[in-house]
């Protein structure tokens, strides 16, 4: 097939996917309809291949939502709590690095592969990272996503017990085309292709999505900027990425995938399992509520978490700012753990070919 029907039918069947995902409540939906086609398509012949400055651009743009992300408030509540939001996401860290660490040595999945994968709560950024650091950033997305999808389907019939009528009936439908601050977007977006030249240029690992990050997150704390990213111009960054991975399966990812995958549900659920125990802690020491403290230690990623937890009659900014500290903690440690399992595991191929 022509490389140009390739790329229609790649949009066109990623576009109906995504819409069937997005309505059936699938978390990251707009990313794992692209990687669900790229993945049928790149085990079956396609030669295409994403052009390597449109997902450089994607990266970029993800890092300038994740340093949006934060603001004042959650520094404040860090600052009042520290020690204990540190305590427990060290323990989840641990736990998590354990069980990579386990499917590292197992060769359950090749190279450093399992310590990325089961790195909480950063999902699209340690698939960057991990492909930066020479891991096999196929089944590091494989791994995430499987985790995010059973996480949010967990959290989400946690919190159903707890859920608010009031403010289920006074949801709005998701809005796609919004109206939006076109003078602020378009300051996020030099912001977003300044990083990516500045991240690229200074040879650092997943740059083009690191230095965006700490800039907009320094310059959206101070209040100087306010960073503007319609819903349709996120939900073509998440597809960018999720085609990116999917293309690059081929048969044999694909079958070490399926056969990796009941260990790696039950590294999932152990994680799980663990995180609910740190749950139970914070309810009994430290008079959190139950669904508060739930939610706050879920593994999931920081924005399903934040989704789930509007809808419900919990301590939103204490959630925010766990979720938000062990994202940056799986930023900062990631990298050190995955080279030193690395050199525990030098003997073991990193790629599936």
């Amino acid at each position: 097939m022509p490389q140009l029907a390739q790329w229609g039918l790649l949009i066109a069947l990623s576009l109906a996917l995504s819409v069937f995902l997005h309505d059936a409540d699938i978390p990251a939906a707009l990313l794992l309809g692209p990687m669900i086609i790229g993945i049928i398509m790149g085990t079956n012949g396609a030669t295409i291949t994403m052009p390597k400055p449109v997902y450089l651009g994607a990266q970029s743009v993800l890092g300038c939502m994740v340093g949006g992300s934060m603001t004042a408030g959650i520094i404040t509540s860090f600052m009042h709590d520290w020690p204990l939001v540190l305590g427990v996401t060290t323990l989840t860290l641990i736990a998590s690095s354990f069980l990579g660490w386990i499917l590292c040595i197992k060769q359950v999945l090749p190279g450093t592969a399992g310590i990325w994968g089961s790195s909480p709560g950063a999902a699209s950024a340690m698939v960057i990272m991990a492909e930066a650091f020479g891991a096999d950033a196929r089944l590091v997305a494989f791994m995430q996503y499987v985790r995010v999808v059973i996480v949010v389907a967990v959290a989400s019939s946690v919190a159903n017990f707890w859920v608010d009528p009031a403010i289920t009936a006074a949801a709005v439908p998701h809005q796609w085309f919004s109206a939006f601050d076109a003078g602020d977007f378009a300051i996020t977006l030099a912001l977003a292709l300044g990083g990516c030249i500045v991240g690229e240029k200074s040879r650092l690992p997943s740059g083009a999505l690191l230095v965006p990050m700490i800039v907009v997150m320094v310059l959206s704390i101070s209040g100087l900027v306010d960073i503007v990213l319609p819903e349709w111009f996120l939900g073509l960054t998440y597809a960018v990425i999720g085609g990116m991975i999917g293309l690059k399966f081929t048969p044999n990812v694909l079958r070490h995938a399926a056969y990796a995958l009941p260990r790696i549900l039950i590294s999932i659920f152990v994680l799980i399992g663990f995180c609910a125990g740190i749950s139970v802690l914070l309810v009994m020491f430290m008079d959190v509520d139950p669904l508060t403290a739930y939610l706050a230690t879920s593994p999931g990623g920081l924005d399903s978490v934040a989704i789930i937890a509007a809808s419900t009659n919990v301590d939103l900014s204490f959630i925010l700012v766990l979720q938000a500290t062990r994202f940056f903690m799986v930023l900062l440690f990631g990298p050190p753990l995955a080279r030193m399992i690395a050199r525990r595991t030098a003997n073991f191929p990193d790629k599936i070919q």
